[in-house]
């Protein structure tokens, strides 16, 4: 399947994701429909910022609505022909998943539900799950493999995730979808969210505030660069079957004091370093293994941390 002159639905697309996969898309000769509900998890104002350049493309409509309300899944279904749906609307982050547990389930799980169910009763045969890399819990084997065992998340947004995973499989069993399911590993770059590590770091660096560190810095991420990711993500559209899932990362990782430290070369300025005991929830490492995603989907990630910073930093001072 060629993404080229398709009609794609992304929800969550006003989103950090969701917004490069958007441009990728029409910027190939695709239409797309955006489903966001423009929530307060960060400033509503971010988002409008990121579909700003759309809005006045040929192929483009915005559609503001919540994932859970099926009568306008119904509306929105009825009225236009998908090809595929990339559905990337969640209630993000692990650490206010401690907060409102029961509002993470309610929209990372039963939202899923009612997308997939729209897209059942519609015959849209692909939907795209963004899941992430937190469903690994604190997995005692590096890298991460697809088919290690999933069954301890340590938060519940990775339960959330999982369960969205499940939902994907049910799917494709039952109905014969494909639902590839997507493991992103700590997306960065351009409007990142603004309380993503990353951006974080660099507004304190940058202001000569003190950065926030958890634990002793040892924990280690693997950061994929958003071109990478959407690279990915559009490989999965065109390539995957039936159910599958995919980590998507960088494949390697750095230490948080090595990444604070980093991003402090690049702004030319030396961070100030308050530390703090390890929040719960927080996993010691991330770190994907990418062999399934380049053999089956061709996925092969350019961007390390290093080009990928700098890349970041000067988006920010722009």
């Amino acid at each position: 399947m060629s993404t080229e002159g398709k009609h794609v639905l992304i929800t969550g697309g006003a989103g950090f994701i969701g917004s490069h996969l958007t441009a990728r898309l029409l910027d190939t000769g695709n239409r797309v429909t955006v489903l966001d509900l423009f929530d307060d998890f960060y400033a509503p104002a971010l988002k409008r910022a990121n579909v700003e350049p759309f809005l006045q493309h040929r192929d483009y409509q915005l559609v503001q609505g919540d994932i859970r309300d099926e009568p306008l899944l119904e509306e929105l279904f009825s009225q236009r022909r998908f090809d595929v749906v990339v559905h990337l609307a969640a209630r993000a982050g692990v650490r206010p998943s401690l907060e409102m547990p029961r509002l993470y389930q309610d929209v990372n799980v039963c939202g899923t539900a009612a997308i997939l169910e729209a897209a059942r009763r519609h015959d849209v045969q692909r939907v795209v799950f963004g899941s992430s890399s937190s469903v690994y819990g604190n997995n005692s084997s590096v890298p991460f493999s697809e088919d290690d065992a999933v069954e301890h998340p340590i938060s519940p947004y990775a339960a959330s995730k999982r369960a969205g995973e499940l939902l994907a499989y049910s799917y494709h069993h039952l109905y014969g979808m494909d639902v590839p399911c997507l493991r992103f590993f700590t997306v960065y770059g351009p409007a990142q969210r603004p309380e993503m590590a990353i951006h974080k770091f660099t507004r304190a660096i940058e202001e000569g505030q003190p950065v926030t560190m958890f634990g002793d810095g040892s924990m280690r991420r693997d950061f994929t660069y958003v071109d990478d990711i959407i690279d990915g993500v559009v490989a999965a559209m065109e390539r995957a079957r039936g159910y599958r899932v995919y980590n998507l990362g960088e494949s390697q990782t750095i230490t948080v004091a090595d990444l604070i430290e980093r991003i402090g070369e690049v702004l030319g300025k030396v961070p100030k370093i308050e530390r703090l005991p390890t929040q719960p929830g927080d996993v010691e490492v991330t770190y994907a293994d990418i062999r399934r995603a380049r053999e089956e989907l061709g996925y092969a990630p350019t961007t390390d941390v290093v080009q990928g910073l700098e890349k970041f930093v000067a988006w920010y001072r722009r």
